[in-house]
């Protein structure tokens, strides 16, 4: 189904403005060293002080970049370095980037919070709202390895209906041993590792239950790396027919996807996270194992993205941009790759895009509901990184490299 989304929005309104595409930062440190000259940054580190973690208040306790090799080593997350040098702010949406930011649901359809009662559903009507966009939440409570944000604001959605909410968001370092244990794996000699969680809460601060009939929200978790030109994404899926589990895979957001661009082999789509070619998959719950992962063959570091999904809960919300039939038929995974939304027009990066989402939030008054999303970069030889790659992503890093026709 081809519909209007978040990224037509965003490549837009970037290739209409003076901002050029963004060159990443050679090292964490240089990343580091700019967004402290323009906002306040905290920075989390491991015992070691080789793993850190880059976070900023004022756009919601979004984590900006990390590095498993301290300030020289590589900072993995994509960030928009002239909209943040710029100082201003944009009407519709601020891309400030970064590869874990708190976000709600759903984008479109009768119960969007990015569409006023009555609007109609075209970009000069659609807004991010300020809470998920340039309100700065709180800082409650901090450590070398953590830092606890939150917040409290009202959201009304297209229907009319309004929603109290509070935000309760802690990003955490993972120490080794921990995240080695989430993998299901010894340690490796010679992989060099960052890894963190944001474990996002939300709680119904209102007066009333949040119910289907009048929409609910959903904790919606993006993360934004820098691509390369050999980077693959990986995206195990459960097998089966489509009769008892949906689709495999929707990934028809803008139209079809080039057959070298995504690929499926038993049980694994493998999709290009080269930030040329603008195009989008997304998972449903049935067919989601709740992690994801990428490999650039170039710089040897292997990407894996966690998240915690309620076993047989189906309801997710949906966020195409039109009255919808089924407000609850959602993804619960999804993955982007930015390039030029036409011919000779800019990128909004480039960068490629892993995101997650809880299910839908029916919340009694007081009520709450969390989502867990963990990142973990790991870097070293590939003889090292492929063991981990097949017992969590279920393909050897050769079959990886070999898997999207060059």
């Amino acid at each position: 189904m081809k519909t209007t989304t978040l990224y037509t929005v965003l490549s837009i309104m970037i290739a209409s403005t003076i901002l050029a595409p963004c060159v990443p930062a050679a090292t964490f440190g240089d990343d580091a060293a700019f967004l402290k000259k323009h906002t306040e940054t905290i920075l989390l580190t491991d015992k070691d002080g080789q793993a850190k973690v880059a976070v900023v208040p004022a756009w919601q306790g979004r984590v900006m970049t990390s590095t498993a090799d301290g300030d020289g080593g590589l900072s993995f997350g994509w960030i928009n370095r002239e909209l943040i040098a710029s100082g201003k702010l944009q009407k519709h949406i601020n891309p400030f980037g970064g590869e874990d930011r708190f976000w709600l649901g759903p984008e479109g359809g009768q119960f969007s919070i990015y569409f006023a009662k009555g609007a109609k559903f075209v970009f000069d009507d659609w807004q991010t709202p300020a809470p998920i966009d340039t309100l700065a939440y709180k800082v409650l409570d901090k450590s070398d390895a953590s830092v606890r944000f939150g917040a409290d604001f009202s959201l009304e959605n297209y229907s009319g209906t309004k929603f109290d909410v509070k935000v309760d968001r802690t990003v955490r370092m993972l120490a080794a041993a921990a995240a080695w244990e989430k993998l299901g794996l010894k340690a490796a000699d010679g992989v060099k590792m960052v890894a963190y969680e944001s474990d996002n809460k939300i709680t119904n601060g209102g007066k009333s239950a949040w119910t289907k009939e009048t929409g609910l929200l959903s904790i919606w978790i993006l993360g934004m790396f820098n691509p390369a030109p050999n980077t693959t994404i990986v995206v195990p899926f459960k097998k089966g027919p489509e009769a008892e589990l949906g689709v495999k895979v929707t990934s028809d957001y803008f139209g079809t996807i080039p057959a070298e661009r995504l690929v499926e082999k038993d049980g694994i789509f493998f999709f290009s996270g080269d930030g040329k070619f603008r195009s989008k998959i997304g998972l449903n719950p049935k067919r989601s194992k709740a992690v994801l992962g990428s490999y650039d063959a170039d710089g040897k570091v292997l990407t894996i993205v966690k998240f915690n999904q309620p076993e047989g809960v189906t309801d997710y919300v949906n966020s195409l941009w039109k009255m919808q039939d089924n407000p609850f038929g959602g993804d619960a995974a999804n993955s982007y790759n930015d390039g030029a939304p036409s011919p000779g027009a800019k990128p909004l990066g480039p960068f490629y895009e892993i995101e997650s989402s809880s299910p839908a939030a029916a919340l009694a008054p007081g009520a709450s509901l969390s989502h867990v999303h963990t990142t973990m970069h790991l870097s070293g030889s590939e003889a090292a990184l492929d063991a981990a790659a097949k017992a969590v992503l279920g393909a050897s890093l050769a079959e990886i490299k070999a898997a999207l026709p060059k």
